[in-house]
């Protein structure tokens, strides 16, 4: 008897998926909030940078790569989507990009590794955090 090992896949990650992150791109720049555990005490950490990479779709198993320069130093880090970790994500600068990995800023030092910004889907936010705040207001 023949399986669908996709659709097994997808029962056993359906509950783990998560679907309060914002929708985002790579080229976009991002603050991940993160839960960082030291000892008995838990405090959250801020990192902020491009995304540079989106692996493994949508799913359970997809991941990000958030790339910055701390102290004349690049710096990258993984993010699981799925975590418990990743107390929130917040865009803060939509970038404009014709590739999805962006690998290639790693070579690139200074002004040559800023994104353009992509105006139309940053003024698409703009325009639904207005609309929200507006049907807030009248209710």
């Amino acid at each position: 008897m023949k399986y669908n090992k996709g659709a097994i896949m997808r029962s056993i990650e359906q509950p783990f998926v998560r679907d309060d992150h914002p929708e985002f791109e790579t080229g976009d720049t991002v603050r991940v909030d993160y839960k960082v555990v030291e000892g008995a005490r838990s405090r959250i950490q801020a990192f902020e940078g491009v995304v540079i990479a989106r692996k493994n779709g949508r799913g359970a198993r997809s991941t990000i790569t958030v790339r910055k320069v701390s102290a004349g130093e690049g710096v990258e880090r993984v993010f699981p989507l799925a975590s418990p970790m990743i107390d929130k994500i917040v865009i803060v600068r939509r970038g404009r990009s014709r590739r999805s990995k962006l690998y290639y800023l790693r070579e690139l030092r200074g002004k040559a590794s800023r994104l353009k910004t992509d105006v139309a889907r940053q003024e698409a936010d703009r325009a639904a955090v207005r609309i929200a705040r507006d049907a807030a207001k009248n209710d």
